[in-house]
């Protein structure tokens, strides 16, 4: 069982809280979060891309680093963990992020991969004149797919003459290749979307749902498997799961009552009413997922709160589940939370008996 950690690239994590602990992000946070997590003989950390927050009085997402160069320095200062970096399909053609991540893969000795992000928050690319309009919002898959085919062919052949309709090579090199498969994940919450992965992705990354209901998920890794059965592709499931712990389970608990009462109502707003405006929205994506309840400081993601013995017990439930291969981890205090997880968590995990824990 394969367990990561999705780093904190934007400001405040995955909490839009004022109560929530309130950080900017750095390289330095971002380089010690991964080495405690190499420490601690976690597998992999991924980090996203977000262009454009939430505003609101914590200006939640409004201060974010680069998924790719920030992955390149973290390759250059780690030695065994495997790193995704994150591209939005609008922003960088494919010839290009093909030669990044051939570059990262040989910085990091061939641990690299990339998370595929077809876009559903629109003025994150609208802001910078790359929104083709609303149909996208219908078409971001097809994108995609066209995407991650210039990407295989450069990177296993080391020259493309694609034509498509979104994109054209006339004998696109690139040289050196990998030293290996890049492998590509995605985060497919809709059955399209899961297609996708299935299709061309080699893991797709999924929401945890409730609070302390680590199996309450149990149907978005039973529908990748379908997916991937149709391909006959193994494409497994990493569900992505907040981590807050404390000695007790009334502390933690306190903890995630102090954090909802400090909700940012502004940044709130703005994040539902950007969601809202997927008018392709399934039942099962990622912006369907955001608008189920009307304060979402946690973006609906499946939240662990409780003692360290109690969140190592619900971590094995979630990792029982059908067609999971991992767990993608977030806490409200990153620093703290790593090393609550490596010193009090992870050695009580069954899942995760295997490994030899530097604490």
């Amino acid at each position: 069982m394969d367990i990561g950690v999705f780093i904190p690239i934007n400001n405040n994590g995955w909490l839009i809280s004022a109560t929530s602990p309130q950080y900017l992000p750095s390289f330095e946070l971002n380089r010690q979060v991964v080495q405690k997590a190499e420490g601690y003989g976690l597998d992999f950390a991924l980090s996203m891309i977000k262009l454009h927050g939430f505003g609101g009085k914590t200006e939640f997402w409004d201060h974010g680093l680069e998924s790719f160069t920030l992955m390149s320095a973290l390759a250059a200062v780690t030695r065994r963990i495997r790193l995704f970096a994150t591209t939005a399909v609008l922003t960088i053609p494919p010839a290009i992020i093909a030669r990044m991540a051939a570059t990262i893969d040989d910085v990091s000795g061939g641990r690299f991969g990339v998370n595929i992000v077809s876009g559903w928050h629109k003025v994150e690319y609208s802001q910078m004149g790359l929104w083709p309009g609303d149909h996208f919002f219908g078409r971001r898959y097809d994108y995609s797919t066209e995407y991650v085919q210039v990407l295989k062919e450069l990177w296993e052949a080391g020259h493309s003459d694609f034509r498509g309709e979104f994109f054209q090579m006339d004998a696109c090199k690139l040289s050196p290749r990998p030293r290996k498969g890049i492998p590509l994940v995605a985060a497919g919450q809709s059955d399209r979307g899961m297609e996708f992965a299935a299709r061309y992705c080699d893991v797709n990354f999924a929401l945890g749902e409730g609070v302390n209901e680590p199996r309450k998920c149990i149907d978005v890794p039973r529908r990748m498997l379908a997916q991937a059965t149709k391909t006959g592709r193994d494409v497994g499931s990493y569900i992505l799961y907040m981590v807050i712990a404390d000695e007790t389970d009334e502390a933690a608990m306190a903890k995630w009552e102090l954090y909802n009462r400090g909700a940012d109502r502004e940044a709130l707003a703005h994040l539902l009413g950007h969601a809202a405006q997927d008018v392709n929205t399934e039942d099962t994506s990622m912006a369907a997922a955001v608008l189920r309840s009307p304060s979402p400081i946690n973006f609906n993601m499946g939240t662990l709160v409780g003692s360290y013995a109690h969140v190592a017990r619900m971590l094995d439930e979630a990792a029982s589940m059908p067609g999971v291969k991992g767990l993608m981890l977030t806490f409200d205090d990153f620093l703290a939370g790593m090393d609550a997880f490596g010193q009090r968590i992870q050695p009580l995990m069954q899942c995760r008996s295997h490994v030899k824990l530097a604490a």
